[in-house]
């Protein structure tokens, strides 16, 4: 069954980039949630100033990978300690949500985030806003697959890049090719 999982945790072109590396991801399509204007553009979203926050929406293939999982690989590129920032992005429209897509995804997420403040993976607590989703926007055009079409770029090799590595070495049986069974221990690397 396909399954829909929308994620905001700092720069879109990082979240799309990495989690769509993972076996069971069917599609990764950045974008806008969470504000009040319809139609939200990338100039507006930036200035922080419509409410949106820059997220990705995957399709996901339950089957292949459970949405936990897909979750625990979410928490593993961004610090969700951190409220309104990802390194050198600062602004609300950078701060780290879950978009739930129904009652089992809100439990799931919740559940989890209890169990990675108790096992002490960051120093602070985690701060991840878990909601229901709003309405999605997609993005322009130029932002999707930005770092597929876009590698050399710096921005690209010195802050995508090491978010893809992390994913391909905390969750290298769950890549694309290795069809592994879904993971249901708790695996953190940051």
């Amino acid at each position: 069954m396909i399954e829909t999982a929308t994620l905001g945790g700092g720069c879109f072109w990082c979240i799309e980039a990495a989690l769509q590396q993972l076996d069971g991801v069917r599609s990764a399509v950045s974008g806008y949630c969470g504000g009040a204007l319809s139609h939200p553009d990338y100039r507006t979203v930036c200035s922080g100033e419509s409410g949106h926050i820059e997220v990705v929406q995957f399709a996901f293939e339950n089957e292949r990978i459970d949405y936990r999982t897909l979750l625990l690989a979410f928490f593993s590129i961004h610090d969700p300690t951190s409220r309104d920032r990802q390194g050198d992005d600062i602004g609300s429209q950078y701060r780290s949500v879950i978009f739930t897509h129904g009652d089992n995804q809100a439990k799931t997420a919740m559940a989890l985030i209890a169990e990675l403040d108790t096992a002490g993976h960051w120093p602070t607590p985690i701060v991840t806003e878990v909601l229901p989703a709003p309405t999605f926007w997609a993005a322009e055009d130029y932002h999707q697959d930005y770092y597929a079409n876009n590698r050399q770029q710096p921005y690209c090799r010195v802050v995508v890049a090491p978010k893809l590595d992390k994913v391909r070495n905390a969750f290298a049986e769950r890549l694309k090719g290795k069809g592994a069974p879904p993971q249901t221990g708790l695996s953190i690397s940051t």
